[in-house]
């Protein structure tokens, strides 16, 4: 299980990077056309952006430009996701984050200019270019916390700078941070972050899962100093922006672009923490009993129920299991299932220095790209299931949608994603009568689906809240608040029942998200909508996966509560939560009966 480098890995595990730019030397030339153009734009609309047509001319301009900065962007963050060792990618990851923030400097006085226009010229602005009246929207919003033109050029002169702890975060995690072999019984075991979260926390043998998280955890101890000085850089800039911008808190201003309020935030943090803990608990149990584990530990949260039978899946075997169970979706989006294989859109491969867990990126004017460590692993379905379903979100609303109208709230961002994961449980548990594969679809469901977003996610959100309360107290953090924080989250939820280990507090140290503004708290919230419009489809709702399709080709133009409208579902109303915790609940309960008859057989 040791990692090979990124030069050894077969073609064929990886994305084809080329549809951004065949070469270097296109990137490079790329990257020299836009500082040109950016050039020219500077000075043709310096002091034109007076009235509507200036306005309109200089959104044309900002779109125009955007569309060539993303695929820019990706070209370089992606080459750097796969391998953060390589000085190369390193070193072009920075040199665009640098120059980023020059083209942001030269153009800041456009979004300045345009927020000093009196609102009647915005608004008429909208009404003559309608397909604009999004990207007017947020301008609007932003109108009252926008800063002096010359203090905006500043702030976008130092965006590489502000960047520089997530920069920092992942340096120390994936570069810095070597893994020394563990032993057990005389054994010695390869360990990585990649191998430990895809592998050894899933581990059956429980001695060698147990030393796993020992040895991780004990290397992870090693830069929890440095790792919460990187974050509270991080929270400090935060804090800085809200207060300069005038807003009331921290939670306001990240909230503001989510199109949510803080009632929502804190609705759905609150009543999982309150409501599905019993039901996790009862799942912690069934987990101890059915190992006959000694006691039940945070190392132990992540083994399957039934590990013997979880079988064995090849990349093109995942394939087949996308397209049947997405075939509901239509031939459209499953032709973008065939093209995303055929066409190496994702990452495969399991190498030194990748980034850890899954993500999809989808540049504007190209395609969706996924990097996900594959393990062969049956569970890697509903992983590579969750990544299609943001890229077949973004192919349909890039189809649809210009750059701005594109890209919904971050609130909803995780809906699409995980209502392929339903799709798929739903079309596994319908098509086999077995009980024992029946219990393994619904306990991937809550080892990986709600785990994932009602737990993992969520319990990081209820932490990460109470970092922003001392943040925004004016106070600061380092690692043993840090890690007593995160302590005191994982003993409230999991009670008596799972013996939080030591080194379990250090786990705020393996999430990016925190760098990513409110993110945690979201993957919950697009779970919730998207529970509720599966089980209206498995239920035979025929108009159901129109009216989603719909949502997704509808991108950004609407907001999180009227997209979840479009979809059937209200969130205005805590009604969905309760009826998703409900049906969690549920889940485990079938999961305890079918444990209960099958060891009866």
């Amino acid at each position: 299980m040791s990692m090979l480098k990124r030069s050894d890995v077969p073609v064929e595990e990886t994305w084809n990077l080329e549809d951004l730019f065949a070469t270097e030397q296109a990137y490079t030339a790329a990257i020299e056309e836009l500082g040109q153009l950016v050039e020219e734009t500077a000075a043709e609309l310096a002091g034109t952006i007076t009235n509507v047509q200036g306005a309109i001319k200089a959104i044309e301009a900002t779109e125009k430009i955007q569309e060539k900065m993303v695929v820019i962007g990706t070209y370089a963050s992606l080459s750097h996701s796969v391998d953060q060792t390589s000085t190369e990618n390193q070193m072009r990851a920075a040199s665009f984050g640098s120059f980023a923030a020059k083209l942001a400097t030269k153009l800041s006085f456009v979004k300045s200019d345009l927020l000093a226009l009196d609102e009647a010229v915005l608004k008429e602005a909208q009404n003559t270019k309608p397909e604009y009246a999004n990207f007017i929207n947020k301008l609007l919003v932003q109108k009252p916390h926008q800063l002096h033109p010359e203090a905006e050029k500043a702030l976008a002169a130092f965006g590489a700078t502000f960047d520089a702890p997530y920069e920092l975060y992942n340096t120390t995690k994936l570069v810095d941070m070597q893994f020394p072999n563990f032993e057990v019984d005389g054994e010695s075991f390869p360990l990585s972050y990649n191998l430990f979260e895809g592998d050894w926390e899933l581990e059956t043998d429980t001695d060698k899962r147990r030393a796993a998280f020992e040895a991780f955890s004990k290397k992870l101890r090693d830069y929890q100093h440095t790792t919460a000085k990187t974050y509270n850089s991080h929270l400090t800039i935060e804090k800085t922006d809200a207060d300069l911008r005038g807003y009331d808190n921290i939670f306001d201003s990240l909230l503001q672009s989510q199109q949510v309020d803080r009632s929502m935030y804190n609705r759905q943090i609150d009543l999982i923490m309150n409501e599905l803990a019993p039901h996790m608990r009862r799942y912690a149990k069934l987990l101890q009993k059915t190992h006959q584990l000694d006691k039940m530990t945070f190392a132990d949260l992540k083994i399957s129920l039934d590990p013997s039978y979880e079988p064995k899946i090849t990349v093109e075997e995942s394939r087949q299991y996308m397209k049947d169970g997405l075939s509901i979706m239509g031939e459209h989006y499953t032709n973008m299932i065939d093209r995303s294989f055929d066409e190496r859109w994702i990452d495969f491969a399991q190498n030194a220095g990748k980034s850890t867990g899954a993500f999809c990126s989808s540049p504007y004017g190209v395609h969706p790209y996924v990097l996900i460590s594959w393990t062969s692993r049956m569970n890697e379905v509903f992983v590579l299931a969750h990544e299609l379903g943001h890229a077949g979100h973004f192919y349909l609303a890039n189809e649809e949608q210009n750059i701005f109208n594109a890209r919904p709230s971050l609130y909803f961002i995780e809906a699409p994603s995980t209502m392929n994961e339903m799709l798929m449980a739903n079309h596994l548990l319908k098509n086999s009568t077995d009980a024992r594969f029946k219990r393994w679809v619904i306990s991937t469901i809550i080892s990986r689906t709600y785990y994932h977003n009602f737990v993992t996610h969520l319990l990081e959100a209820a932490y990460q809240r109470k970092v922003y309360e001392i943040i925004d107290a004016g106070g600061s953090v380092n690692a043993p608040k840090l890690n007593e924080l995160k302590r005191e989250v994982l003993e409230q939820f999991w009670g008596d029942t799972v013996e939080v280990t030591e080194g379990a507090e250090l786990t705020w140290m393996r999430q990016p998200h925190y760098y990513m503004g409110l993110y945690p708290y979201t993957y919950s919230a697009g779970l919730t909508i998207s529970t509720q419009v599966s089980q209206r489809i498995l239920n035979g709702d025929e108009a159901a996966v129109e009216q989603w399709i719909d949502v997704l080709k509808a991108g950004g133009t609407k907001t999180p509560v009227e997209l979840a409208q479009m979809a059937g579902v209200d969130i205005t109303t805590e009604q969905p939560l309760r009826d998703t915790i409900a049906f969690i609940g549920d889940l485990i309960t079938q999961l305890e009966q079918l444990t209960s008859e099958l060891q009866t057989v």
